[in-house]
Parts: structure tokens; C-alpha cells; sequence
């Protein structure tokens, strides 16, 4: 049967996002944005694509602010904000404010759910809302000589409550309000009221949607992953962060030392940002990571078919010798691979040589390889120091590799030149002279 190619993209793309619809099926996530997001043209936009996360079977829990909202009552009404460390200090007028900006917001994000998907497949399909009172709080109290009135912080989530919302396929919904067991109404922030929920709920995800361009290095790079040793170092260094990733950053660190693995930076103004996200390998915004998202590690017997794939296309371009699935599933010992997200991304092999003539030792170092898509990262001398590191644990003196067209790489990390007489007889007695491949060696006496 003939194949046409015309859709080739949305195959491709379809077929990775697979794997992340049936991983992340019966999961639980907190999203988080601002009431800058419900006032904006393309929030029904997000609310589609709310919808359809919610279709997929993921436990939505919904936690929005409404901070412009509060300060455009505040300014018509005359009054000033006064805010301290980024608090606002509560008083009467403005607790009147928050009140009714919040309960405009939900609203406002209940009614959108509620009116379904027109003019798309899911058209006519309502999404059940839960909001109530599930937030304990209590006052914020006297700080630094300042009474924050009506300000307060989270004290308990109901996660039973929330838990048995989310088993009956519904969303909840979570606005910056909780109430006393007196019955005292507090001003709480948003991330506050994330940060506690999804640790109370042990939410496998949070994703923050921020308002700017999102975390960004010096160079106004984005940065696309951090570890949280990383975030704290960042947090603490003296680069100056916009006030809503600082708060973001935060109450990540917060999350991945009380048991959520994964938060993410999302900046709102992308066009689809969740599903983007969520369902592509790297995705578009910044993961914070509690474990280790990417890691390096010696091979298994499971790796054989990701390996094969990583390698078939330098095999036919014959950067590589060909390795038929036994011979690697024999050899499968000698390889570190780097693991991203369930994915081989890179690989290398060592193969020790004892040569008869001397003491000496010497290894192979062969078939690195890293895929395109992470390649200029780094990998491959990251690698190469991993399996170095490896040789001189097992008393290696030297390594050598054999390269048809990566002569340069490895001559700038520090291989010479060398003759096929400098290799060991029985790897010299292997040597393909149709591939004429050209010998490096380098000497591993000191680390370098």
C-alpha cells in the first residue's frame, strides 16, 4: 500500500504524545494563573484546552488570582494598595474588594467551563466545577510591626473533599480566599493556596502559567530545566527576577521538599502552552525537578531496542559500525546511556584491551552517539568524561577510538593522532580497512 506523507507531521506528533496521554491519565495536576489570564481575549483558548486535559482523564484542580481585578476596585473606590514583602495588608474596603473581584473570577471561570466547546468535536460536553470551602486559614498576624488585618495564609486543605470531587471526573476549582473555623473570610495569594493543595492532594504536577516571557537566564535565554539545588541557587544569587517568577520559584522549592516532583514555568501568552507542555518531550517552558529528569547510567538489557534506534541512522550513514541486536544485547554491559524522560538520548560503549606485550592496559572507547535533537548540549563531553572516569576505575592507562568524521571533536578533548600499530593485536586483527578509519588515542595518567 502506498503511503502519502501529507500529514507526516501531526503522525509524528500524535505518536509521541501517545506515551504522555497514557502516563498522565488518572494523574493529578494544579494549575496556576492569574486573574490577568481570565480577563484576557484568548482565555477561551486555555478553557479548551482545560477542557481537554479533562477529557484525557487528568485530575484538574484549578487555582486562579484575581489581583488586577482587586486593584481595579481598589482604584475606583479611591483607595490605595499597601503592601508589604509583596503582601497586600488587608483591611475592611479592601477584604469588600477581594471579595467581589474573587467571586467575579469564579464566576467567570465556572461559567466558561459550564457552556462546553463549541464549534469542536467536544462540542455539548459539560465539565463538572467544584468550589467550596475547602481552604482553612487563619491571619497572617503582626509582622515586622505591621498588621495584616484580613491578609492571611493557608492552614489546612480539605483533600478529602477535593479527592472525592476529582474521582467523579469533575474540576476544582480554588480561588485565593479561606475561611476561619470562626467564620473569618482571608485574603490569601494564589500560590499559597496552590503550594498547599497540591502537597495536601500529593498532586504529581503543578504548572505555573506566568505572566512574562517566563525564567529566563542572563542572556535572556530560556532556561528549560532546572534541579532544585538549581532554583534555590537561583533564588539566593543577586540576579534581579520579575516578582511573579521569584513567588513561583519559591513555592517550587516548597513543593519539590514536600514531595511534588515536577513544577512547571509556562509563560500564558503561548498559544496552546499546556498541551505544548505536556505532551511533547521537551516541551516549551521551565521544568523544576525534585528527582533527576535526565540521567546517566550504565545500560540494561531493556535499553537494546532504544539504543538500536539512537544508532540505526549512523549506521547507514556509516559513522558507525553496524551492532545486530544480539551482539548488543551480549555487549549491553559495557554501555552508559543518558536516559531522557524514558527516552536513550546518547550512548557510548567501553571495550577494555589486555595487551600481551606490557602491563599496559588500554579500552575502546566506541559508538557515542547523541541524537540529534540534543545535540551542542554538552552530551557527548559529558559522556566522554563519564566513560574516562569508568576506564581509570579499571586501571585503563590509555583510550583509543576509531572515527571516520569526528576526527576534530575528539583531537579538541584531547586524543592524538596515532598509527594502526598503536593499537592492541587483537583489536588491530578487527580493523575494517574498507571504513579506513582514522586512529585517536588519549592518555588517562591524569584527569583532563
Amino acid at each position: 500500500m502506498s503511503k502519502t506523507t501529507t500529514q507526516k507531521p501531526f503522525v509524528s506528533w500524535f505518536r509521541d504524545a501517545g506515551p504522555y496521554i497514557n502516563a498522565f491519565r488518572g494523574r493529578t495536576f494544579v494549575l496556576v494563573f492569574g486573574g490577568e489570564a481570565v480577563q484576557d481575549d484568548g482565555f477561551g483558548e486555555l478553557i479548551h484546552d482545560i477542557a481537554l486535559l479533562n477529557s484525557l482523564g487528568i485530575r484538574l484542580v484549578l487555582v486562579h488570582g484575581a489581583r488586577p481585578q482587586v486593584e481595579a476596585r481598589l482604584k475606583a473606590r479611591g483607595r490605595q494598595t499597601v503592601s508589604m514583602d509583596e503582601l497586600r495588608v488587608t483591611d475592611d474596603a479592601a477584604l469588600a474588594c477581594v471579595k467581589e473581584a474573587v467571586g467575579t473570577v469564579r464566576v467567570e471561570i465556572e461559567a466558561r467551563l459550564s457552556m462546553g466547546l463549541s464549534h469542536s468535536p467536544m462540542a455539548g460536553a459539560r465539565i463538572h466545577v467544584a468550589s467550596g470551602n475547602t481552604v482553612t486559614a487563619r491571619p497572617l498576624g503582626v509582622r515586622d510591626g505591621t498588621d495584616f488585618l484580613h491578609t492571611g495564609e493557608v492552614r489546612r486543605i480539605d483533600a478529602e473533599a477535593i479527592h472525592a470531587q476529582l474521582d467523579l471526573g469533575g474540576v476544582v476549582l480554588l480561588s485565593p480566599l479561606g475561611y476561619s473555623p470562626t467564620g473569618e473570610v482571608f485574603n490569601l495569594s494564589a500560590e499559597d493556596v496552590a503550594t498547599s493543595a497540591a502537597i495536601a492532594l500529593k498532586a504529581d504536577k503543578v504548572l505555573y502559567l506566568a505572566e512574562g516571557p517566563g525564567l529566563r537566564d542572563g542572556r535572556r535565554k530560556l532556561v528549560r530545566e532546572l534541579s532544585l539545588g538549581d532554583a534555590q541557587k537561583t533564588l539566593d544569587g543577586r540576579r534581579k527576577l520579575p516578582q511573579d517568577i521569584r513567588r513561583i520559584l519559591h513555592s517550587a522549592v516548597n513543593l519539590c521538599l514536600n514531595g511534588v516532583k515536577r513544577v512547571h514555568i509556562l509563560s500564558r501568552q503561548i498559544d496552546g502552552v499546556l498541551l505544548q507542555e505536556l505532551f511533547t518531550r521537551d516541551g516549551v517552558g521551565t521544568l523544576i525537578n525534585a528527582d533527576r529528569y535526565e540521567d546517566m547510567r550504565q545500560a540494561s538489557i531493556e535499553d537494546v531496542a532504544g539504543i538500536l534506534e539512537l544508532i540505526a541512522p549512523l549506521e547507514e550513514a556509516d559513522v558507525l559500525v553496524r551492532r545486530s541486536r544480539e551482539r548488543l544485547e551480549m555487549e549491553i554491559q559495557r554501555f552508559t546511556v543518558v536516559e531522557r524522560d524514558g527516552m536513550i538520548i546518547a550512548c557510548a560503549a567501553l571495550y577494555p584491551f589486555a595487551d600481551g606485550r606490557s602491563a599496559v592496559h588500554s579500552a575502546e572507547l566506541a559508538c557515542l552517539a547523541v541524537h540529534p535533537d540534543y545535540q551542542g548540549a554538552g552530551r557527548g563531553a559529558a559522556l566522554l568524561q563519564h566513560v574516562e572516569q569508568r576506564a581509570r576505575e579499571h586501571g585503563i592507562d590509555s583510550l583509543f577510538v576509531l572515527s571516520t568524521r569526528t576526527s576534530h571533536w575528539f583531537l579538541e578533548r584531547g586524543f592524538v593522532k596515532a598509527g594502526l600499530d598503536t593499537l592492541p593485536k587483537r583489536r588491530k586483527a578487527m580493523y575494517n580497512y574498507r571504513r579506513n578509519a582514522r586512529v585517536f588515542i588519549k592518555s588517562l595518567g591524569t584527569e583532563g
